[in-house]
């Protein structure tokens, strides 16, 4: 198995660099908007890396799996580091970005932001595992 993590990884550097940068500064809310942009990208690009990782490691037609059922197979695999619950809570947090006008859910959304780090990068790097297995 080899999954080309090239641009999760770039998503994920640009995500932590906008974190970074965010709380530096909590009131620019330029800069908040731009986390949530980027977590936006990065959350797909996880889900994505997910649906290839199990595509290329079981027999799992992936088209047909619900969201659950793809983090729980995923889970199951050791390549998540939280579970169920954490990850439906980012999906949660994803489906509300196109309110992020609204201050009270951007700042919902950003208060995510340490834990999916920690997430995304964890799924990397099982990732980043299994190719050189």
């Amino acid at each position: 198995m080899y999954l080309d993590l090239t641009v999760f990884q770039k998503a994920l550097d640009s995500l932590k660099s906008a974190i970074i940068k965010y709380n530096q500064d909590v009131n620019d809310d330029m800069i908040r908007d731009s986390v949530i942009q980027r977590f936006e990208y990065t959350y797909g690009l996880a889900i994505k890396m997910i649906e290839r990782f199990l595509q290329t490691t079981s027999t799992l037609d992936v088209d047909t799996l619900s969201f659950n059922q793809l983090i729980r197979d995923a889970n199951e695999r050791g390549v998540l580091l939280g579970n169920l619950e954490n990850w439906a809570e980012y999906r949660k947090k994803r489906n509300i970005t196109s309110h992020t006008y609204d201050e009270t859910k951007a700042l919902e959304v950003v208060s995510i932001m340490d834990d999916f780090i920690k997430e995304a990068e964890f799924l990397l790097n099982k990732l980043k595992e299994k190719n050189e297995s």
